[in-house]
């Protein structure tokens, strides 16, 4: 025998002895309850019997003409083929806006009841726009968690206030706080495709790849998924699961590799009047649209694509061909992510719903795209020869680029309105597919019922067996909004059963019922934002959409009385879900120093140590003040190189490192323009103090100033910096490396230091 196991043996004798002599004690002891057997296992809760996986798809930014599953000219064979095994719904409706429409389709409850009017980086103090999803409403995945399900979330959050999107949390309002077991994906509005900043639950993590070694996001997105569910299924087969997939496609920036644009080349030198007019006969013909659907004229603002200049024409159509690319990418990934459920064991039995979009398709570009669009949010639009100089680079990592706004006017066909705009159709209806093989026998049928996006919670608990209850760990419940509209899976001639539905976005309102929209644009969205708040003089438009599916004739004055009763409505259910006071978009609250509760509110000094995780840009207050960075470092012999400190990525902010031996500050503007400054002298070895100080002169927007270097206190370099902006949002302020996309172009990210850095400190005085 084994010494060793010999000793291990006795001790464990000893201790069984040890544990039958106390046992026989309290067997003694007359104070003990004896038990012929101990109690049961508290068991952890369970599905009902037979209850379906539940796979719920969400994309962004798609139009409802998008997909040639609806018409339009992205190829979509996956959606296709989805939509051949269930039904497709053609009277789905969303909110007009990402974050609300999350909000609504994860609660079952309508936009502004979850703290949803907008989304959380134009939000206000006000109940219905604070980004706040409060307790008294509990979310989808929650309900499904307490009865028997795993829940996993991947990709696009942007349902947590930005301040809250930190290290330190609080975590109650990201995925893993709502419902969520596990999350991976990004938290705010957009991502690179290419250099996103991941989360994995509520841990920074990075993607472990670069562009170059083929790195794409919606591609990881689908790799982890799939990973998740084969776990899942190798360990608990017998419980359901419901797996969230919200990808960040389409949304900008429009990044899609090179291969899939090729397939598109020369498709849209025809523009968007007769994409317009080609789609809506293909609509017709797959009867995804009614047989008397007129088709909505172009938007006065928008210019006839026969009044372009062979240059406009030339970059637009590039746009268009990159945008499309990126839809047909996606509907690929997509496929991969089903195709792999569908044949686990329980595949068949196993819900999937697709939203094809969270609004209507984007007018953000502006007159004529953009491919810096951190630029364009900033008020510096493009200009077409710029675009066209390296419009070969659209849909790379090099560029943050959208398409302009006109291309929404087709995307969005037979519809008159666009994202945001909550007025009309265009904004607010997506397709809708509903696929379930082992339930579903009317396959490849269409929907006309109405619905909207705060019906899918309502849906799923019907189709499950499950009921909300009136309180949630003490706290009352808020009603549903929402209404199932499961009878209509399974009988074609069922009523919808969602009666009334207001719909509201930056003052663009509308209200359904029974078949009849009536509608108030605050202005036309192809325009731009109405900036105004005079509501009280926006004109009120009425429809009968149960027999004008596009909303082409407004019949106000035929039906006075009607616009009046839908008019009142519309008052009521707004005073009921807190959409008063109307909003306008103010895109003041990014960053700290406005009044929404950053932790970096009222601060002007920060200290941050070395191996600190990336932290979102705004969660720093802005530098384009006045301001001096100190950092204390450990130089190798041989010489420094790699980022010290860096704000921001290759679509804006700064970074100060070491190059060849040297100190170098670079301030990147949007990326379109850089100013660099680099040491008189090498930074020496060992312990060293290096500063950068900022000393702003032109106090106009974008307004420069110096830039001084310091190396151990001596002046080592200075320079003019003529603009500066902000650090861009879809990257992250690092310390000690460039992670996500590089601010200079002078290094490869994450860049990291050689040395060691060992604190930053920075005053913003």
């Amino acid at each position: 025998m084994n010494p060793r196991f010999g000793l291990r043996l006795a001790g464990a004798m000893v201790c069984l002895l040890g544990l039958i002599s106390l046992s026989s004690t309290a067997a003694e002891d007359q104070t003990s309850v004896p038990s012929s057997s101990p109690p049961p296992w508290q068991q952890a809760p369970k599905a009902p019997a037979g209850a379906p996986n539940i796979v719920l798809v969400l994309l962004d930014d798609v139009g409802f003409a998008a997909s040639s599953s609806f018409g339009g000219p992205a190829d979509t064979p996956f959606l296709d083929r989805l939509a051949a095994q269930g039904l497709r719904y053609i009277d789905f409706n969303n909110t007009a806006l990402c974050s609300p429409t999350r909000a609504a389709l994860l609660s079952g409850r309508n936009h502004h009841k979850v703290g949803f009017g907008t989304v959380s980086e134009i939000n206000n103090p006000y109940p219905g726009y604070n980004s706040f999803w409060p307790k008294s409403v509990v979310s989808l995945p929650e309900m499904l968690r307490r009865n028997g399900y795993s829940t996993a979330a991947f990709g696009k959050w942007h349902n947590t206030p930005l301040w809250e999107v930190s290290p330190v949390g609080p975590f109650d309002r990201w995925p893993t706080g709502l419902g969520f077991e596990y999350f991976y994906g990004f938290m705010q509005g957009e991502a690179s495709q290419w250099e996103p900043p991941l989360y994995r639950n509520t841990t920074a993590v990075d993607p472990g790849m670069t562009p170059k070694d083929g790195y794409y996001l919606t591609t990881d997105l689908v790799d982890d998924a799939v990973r998740w569910v084969q776990t899942h299924d190798s360990i608990a087969p017998q419980k359901p699961y419901f797996l969230y997939f919200a990808t960040g496609a389409t949304h900008a920036p429009h990044h899609v590799p090179a291969d899939w644009i090729a397939k598109y080349k020369g498709k849209f030198d025809g523009g968007w009047d007769k994409l317009n007019a080609e789609i809506f006969e293909r609509q017709k013909k797959l009867g995804v649209i009614p047989a008397n659907t007129v088709r909505t004229p172009r938007d006065p603002n928008l210019p006839a694509w026969d009044s372009l200049t062979a240059d406009q024409k030339r970059l637009y159509a590039r746009q268009m061909e990159v945008y499309s690319a990126y839809m047909a990418a996606t509907d690929y990934q997509i496929g991969r992510l089903v195709d792999a459920i569908q044949k686990e064991p329980n595949g068949q039995n196993t819900l999937i719903l697709y939203i094809v979009g969270d609004n209507g398709a984007s007018v953000e570009g502006g007159p004529d795209g953009s491919d810096e669009n951190m630029a364009t949010y900033a008020g510096i639009p493009d200009d077409v020869q710029k675009q066209l100089s390296r419009s070969d680079h659209l849909g790379g990592p090099d560029l943050d680029n959208i398409l302009d706004k006109e291309w929404a006017f087709a995307l969005n066909t037979p519809f008159k309105g666009a994202k945001g705009d909550a007025s009309h159709f265009g904004g607010t209806r997506s397709p809708l597919i509903v696929a379930w093989p082992a339930k579903i026998k009317d396959a490849g049928a269409i929907r006309p019922q109405f619905a909207h996006v705060n019906d899918i919670a309502p849906t799923i608990y019907d189709l499950i067996g499950i009921s909300l209850p009136k309180d949630v760990d003490g706290v009352q419940q808020a009603p549903l909004d929402g209404v199932s509209f499961a009878p209509t899976l399974f009988d074609p001639r069922a009523p919808s059963e969602h009666h009334v539905q207001y719909f509201e976005m930056f003052g663009n309102r509308a209200i359904y019922k029974d078949g009849w929209v009536a509608a108030a644009p605050h202005g036309s969205i192809f325009a731009g934002l109405n900036r105004s708040t005079d509501f009280a003089h926006d004109a009120w438009e009425l429809y009968h959409v149960d027999d004008d599916f596009s909303e082409a004739k407004d019949v106000a004055s035929k039906y006075p009385d009607k616009l009046k009763e839908l008019e009142l409505l519309f008052d009521g259910e707004a005073r009921r879900n807190q959409v008063y006071p109307l909003s306008l978009a103010d895109i003041g609250g990014l960053f700290p120093g406005s009044s929404r509760p950053y932790f970096a509110n009222d601060r002007t000094e920060f200290v941050f140590h070395g191996g600190l995780p990336r932290i979102p840009t705004n969660q720093l207050p802005s530098f384009a003040r006045s301001h001096r960075i100190t950092a204390s470092l450990e130089i190798p012999v041989g010489g420094a190189s790699g980022v010290i400190m860096a704000d921001g990525g290759r679509y804006g902010g700064f970074s100060l490192y070491a190059k060849e031996g040297r100190l170098v500050y670079e301030q990147n503007f949007f990326g379109d323009e850089r100013s660099i400054i680099t040491s008189t002298m090498p930074l020496p070895s060992g312990k060293v103090d290096v500063a950068f100080e900022f000393q702003r002169t032109n106090q106009a927007k974008w307004g420069g100033g110096t830039g001084k270097l310091f190396i151990n206190g001596k002046p080592a370099g200075e320079g003019e910096i003529p603009k500066v902006g902000f650090a861009s949002e879809i990257d992250t302020f690092d310390v000690g490396a460039d992670r996500g996309s590089p601010v200079s172009a002078s290094y490869a990210a994450p860049a990291a230091f050689n040395g060691k850095v060992d604190e930053i400190r920075i005053d913003l005085q």
